[in-house]
Order: C-alpha cells, then sequence, then structure tokens
C-alpha cells in the first residue's frame, strides 16, 4: 500500500490523480488540526461523548475517552467498546455520534481560542506562507469553532465530511494539501494528539506536536513530532525551527 494516498476514495476533484500532480506554489505550508490544537475544546469534546455514551448505556472512565480524542467518530466509539469488551451496530455508532454533536452544541459556548493561535494564523498569512484546516469533526461542530478563531471563507477547511477517512488515516492531510496546491513534503502538519501525527506520517509530512491537548511530549514524539510546543503562542515564538524565516 502506497502510504501517501488514503485507503478510501476521496470525493472526485478533492484529491489528485497523484499527491504532487498539479501544484502551484514552491516551499512550507501548514497543515493544522482544530479541537486542542487552535482551539481549547478537547475537555468539551470528553464530556459530550461521556454524556453520549451513557445515553447509549455505555459507562466509560473520562480518561480512557480522552485517549481518543482526535480519531473519527466511527473509530472512536469502536476503540472504546473494545477496550470493555463491548460492540454496537452500525446504526447504534450512527445514534451515538449524533448524541455527542447534541452535547457538544450546548458546551460549544465554553469553547476558545487559545492562546496565540489567531496571530499564529495572522503571521502566516502576512508572511504569505499557505495554510489549511483539516479536522476530524464535521462541519456541525467545527463551525462555531472557526467562527471564533475568524476563519475567511478563503481558508481551506477541510472536515470529516469531506473525506472517507479520518484520522489516523492520511485522507484530511492529503485533501488539505491538495487544496493549498503543495507537496506532502513541504507541508507541516500540526496536531495535539497522536492520531494527527500518524496521519502526518502515512501522508509523508514533517510533524509538529502541541501539548495543549493533553497528550504528554514523549508521546507526541514517539507518534513522530518532530518539534512539540505548549501551544499556538509557543509555535509562534519558535516558527524560526520549523522552516519560517521571522521578520526580525
Amino acid at each position: 500500500m502506497d502510504p501517501t494516498k488514503p485507503e478510501g476514495v476521496v470525493p472526485p476533484g478533492l484529491r489528485p490523480s497523484h499527491p504532487d500532480e498539479g501544484l502551484a506554489r514552491e516551499g512550507l505550508a501548514f497543515l493544522f488540526d482544530l479541537d486542542g490544537t487552535l482551539v481549547d475544546s478537547v475537555y468539551q469534546h470528553v464530556l459530550a461523548w461521556r454524556e453520549a455514551l451513557e445515553q447509549a448505556g455505555i459507562d466509560l472512565s473520562v480518561w480512557r475517552i480522552h485517549r481518543r480524542i482526535g480519531m473519527s467518530g466511527g473509530l472512536f466509539v469502536n476503540a472504546l467498546l473494545r477496550e470493555t469488551g463491548g460492540g454496537v451496530t452500525a446504526e447504534e455508532v450512527a445514534r451515538i455520534q449524533r448524541l455527542h454533536a447534541e452535547a457538544y452544541v450546548r458546551q460549544v459556548t465554553q469553547v476558545r481560542p487559545l492562546p496565540g493561535a489567531r496571530e499564529l494564523l495572522n503571521y502566516l498569512s502576512q508572511a504569505q506562507v499557505p495554510w489549511a484546516i483539516a479536522t476530524s469533526g464535521r462541519l456541525e461542530t467545527a463551525k462555531p469553532a472557526l467562527e471564533s478563531l475568524g476563519i475567511s471563507s478563503e481558508v481551506p477547511v477541510i472536515t470529516r465530511d469531506q473525506v472517507s477517512h479520518a484520522k489516523p488515516d492520511p485522507d484530511l492531510f492529503l485533501v488539505a494539501a491538495q487544496r493549498l496546491r503543495v507537496s506532502m513534503s513541504a507541508s507541516v502538519v500540526v496536531g495535539d494528539s497522536v492520531w494527527d501525527l500518524l496521519a502526518a506520517r502515512r501522508a509523508r509530512a514533517l510533524g509538529v506536536g502541541l501539548l495543549s491537548g493533553g497528550y504528554g511530549q514523549d508521546e507526541l514524539e514517539r507518534a513522530g513530532a518532530y518539534r512539540v510546543y505548549q501551544d499556538p503562542a509557543d509555535l509562534l515564538r519558535h516558527l524560526d525551527e520549523v522552516g519560517v524565516r521571522v521578520a526580525q
């Protein structure tokens, strides 16, 4: 299997026949995860998943749920239930995902951009460094976070709705790079979870980890992070370490 290509079929028009076909830009590009990377929303998602699982009659500790945040919803539910020896049908998975979305919407007013997130994105834009957002969340749950960051319609935003498989599959990042018309080898994937970094490795991109989602530095490094920073503000202060020429 070619690890630079997703296992699923991306909707027509979103993926070139070759990852580097039709590239228009040269130089560095950034592909950002959303939850826990640009917005402080991981724990709201954890509590929303717990509520959804409880409504489905599944009792799981919060720490177990947190360890799977960042995966696609279907994989997330299956992985959690595998740990407990349970099993659910596709219809039950869909119901749990719907319950999670409803529970998360009730908590979304507590979600804030992480320190330095807006400043980091603005700096990259001013420096003419292309960037995109690739999230395992669906547009329904991602939209409030995107609005809080002031993301314009010109920025490529790839959500779970647009790909066949989410993280740890590389589809989201591959499509994000294609939308920017940049090579994966020139892309820096920034994420807060091991699932982000595993997807980055499969896409053959450079991975950078942030501690703002609750994973430890050693975990992120084992998953493939070239560098690990505290949050977007810390990354902004160290952009030169990942190849961005910082104006003096």
